[in-house]
């Protein structure tokens, strides 16, 4: 015996030996560790569109910090992953595989309409929820690759309708033009409003594409000289939109309205156009920075330094919605998660509403802004 004893070490029994192992197998099973969900927030966090990542990123970070300091999801703290997409289809491709060697169990995200849809397909297969606070394109959800697929932002075809009644009856004796930046949106989008106008039985005299990412817009602008035109709707994003209403008034131009959608309604469109912008027209669902819902977020985002626009709020609600199905579902694997997103009804920062079956959500649509003195306002 004593020699067992020996092997065991410091004099310590058989009897004791075994009494200690159990009560360090009783302790580990008392306190285990504490469990945690992994999520992400995936769009262009640095480049040309870096302000609207950086915006989904304080929304996500927010929306994290919110619901862990009320104890989490179901007992386990949230743990978020940041992503750059790059607004690239590529990155977007090795970014979504990357997030599920991650075990995220949701992608809030991704922003621009490529990126979107190449990764949906890998999420869908993987069995990641996926909601996207921006992509406005119809076929992310019209060609849905698969349950788990959702979306807060409207749909570019509602955009289309509200922007072309607007050139139909408030410019109806303008000449038109169409022009758009040759990206997946803004192509769809000025694509759309073509169909809306001539559809309403007016016809525009120039659609015209043309490459983003240039600083130079002078031939471009020359020719709606050319063209008499009165009124451009233009299908794109805010750095070149700055830049040709610019190029507009410095052609003389002046009286010539552009209008354009939902991505000109940021500070950024200001900061290129200046006070040349004033009498831009831009079809945008309600600033949510206007909502009662929203505004204790706001002012938390606001002391913190941090975006509290448009995507940041989106952002949050995505997440809102997806951590309130869970809730339901007092589960995280996809199918019962699914099916609560599929069937609820969400209370979020951004009003109630629920998702279609194809994974729209019931939110309002889009109305009409006008920038003035370096300020969006409702027209």
């Amino acid at each position: 015996m004593d020699g067992i004893v020996t092997v065991l070490g410091y004099g310590m029994t058989i009897q004791s030996a075994a009494l200690s192992m159990c009560l360090l197998l009783s302790a580990s099973f008392a306190e285990p560790a504490l469990a945690e969900i992994r999520i992400a927030v995936a769009g262009p966090m640095k480049g040309q569109f870096g302000q609207f990542g950086a915006q989904m990123q304080a929304g996500a970070e927010q929306a994290v910090a919110d619901i862990n300091a009320a104890g989490g999801l179901n007992g386990e703290q949230l743990v978020l992953d940041i992503v750059d997409d790059g607004c690239n289809e590529t990155q977007a491709v090795a970014v979504a595989n990357q997030l599920i060697g991650k075990g995220v169990r949701l992608v809030a995200g991704h922003f621009c309409f490529g990126a979107s849809m190449l990764a949906s397909e890998i999420y869908s297969k993987a069995g990641i929820v996926q909601i996207s606070p921006a992509t406005t394109l119809p076929n992310y959800t019209e060609m849905r690759p698969g349950p788990g697929i959702y979306r807060l932002a409207p749909r570019d075809d509602q955009q289309a309708q509200v922007a072309a009644a607007l050139l139909a009856e408030e410019f109806a004796d303008e000449t038109i033009a169409i022009l758009h930046d040759k990206t997946a949106y803004g192509k769809a989008l000025a694509d759309a409003v073509k169909t809306e106008i001539n559809d309403l039985g007016k016809s525009e005299s120039l659609y015209q594409g043309f490459d983003s990412g240039q600083s130079d817009y002078r031939i471009l602008v020359s020719r709606l000289a050319l063209e008499n035109v009165g009124v451009v709707f233009l299908g794109g994003y805010h750095p070149e939109a700055g830049l040709i209403k610019l190029e507009m008034d410095r052609q003389g131009q002046k009286n010539v309205t552009l209008i354009g959608g939902d991505t000109l309604m940021n500070e950024e469109y200001w900061s290129v156009a200046g006070a040349a912008g004033n009498g831009t027209l831009m079809t945008h669902p309600q600033d949510p920075r206007d909502l009662a819902e929203a505004q204790s977020i706001v002012r938390v985002l606001e002391e913190a330094e941090k975006s509290s626009e448009k995507y940041a709020l989106s952002t949050y609600a995505a997440i809102q919605a997806w951590s309130q199905a869970v809730e339901t579902a007092q589960s995280i694997e996809f199918d019962a998660v699914t099916a609560a997103l599929d069937e609820g009804e969400f209370f979020t920062i951004l009003g109630d509403f629920s998702f279609d079956e194809k994974g729209d959500s019931s939110l309002p649509g889009y109305v009409v802004y006008e920038w003035r003195d370096g300020e969006p306002q409702l027209r």
